[in-house]
């Protein structure tokens, strides 16, 4: 029996990777994750088809760019293996890494962010992590009602726009 899709918020800055790079290169892998209830996320309940929220932090509006989709399950971050990486972790080994990593791959990208300050004032969205005060998780669970909803928000023209 096949699980059952999931649903997901990941944060990148822009400036770092932001959604017209990810267009732009198709896929990517989703590297340098060090916290561990995100990195269990990803080794643990992410699966090839997963939808996700690409969500732009740090940035003038923050908020959802746009959609991708998981396409490679977790498997070890090089990363923590190389030395002159930021995200080396000498405790990491091959026989036993630390940090893991899934691929995405680009769905589509929205005319205008949906912003936080808009999914904040959504009452269909109550309930999501990313509108509590405080929640910093680079990747986040979304309800599958909260994705269509922000999915929806997204394609309409002139969404995040005050």
């Amino acid at each position: 029996m096949a699980a059952k899709k999931r649903y997901w918020l990941m944060k990148s800055e822009p400036g770092t990777y932001s959604i017209d790079d990810l267009q732009r290169d198709g896929s990517t892998c989703w590297e340098g994750v060090r916290n561990y209830q995100a990195r269990n996320f990803m080794r643990d309940e992410m699966r090839v088809g997963d939808e996700v929220l690409y969500y732009h932090s740090n940035a003038s509006p923050p908020g959802v760019a746009g959609l991708a989709r998981v396409c490679r399950e977790a498997y070890p971050d090089h990363t923590q293996f190389d030395p002159s990486s930021k995200y080396h972790d000498p405790k990491a080994t091959g026989d036993e890494p630390r940090w893991f990593m899934v691929d995405i791959e680009h769905v589509e990208t929205f005319d205008d962010v949906v912003s936080l300050e808009e999914i904040k004032a959504d009452d269909r969205l109550d309930g999501m992590l990313v509108r509590q005060r405080g929640q910093r998780l680079s990747i986040q669970p979304v309800e599958a009602e909260h994705f269509r909803r922000i999915r929806t928000l997204g394609r309409r023209a002139g969404a995040g726009r005050p």
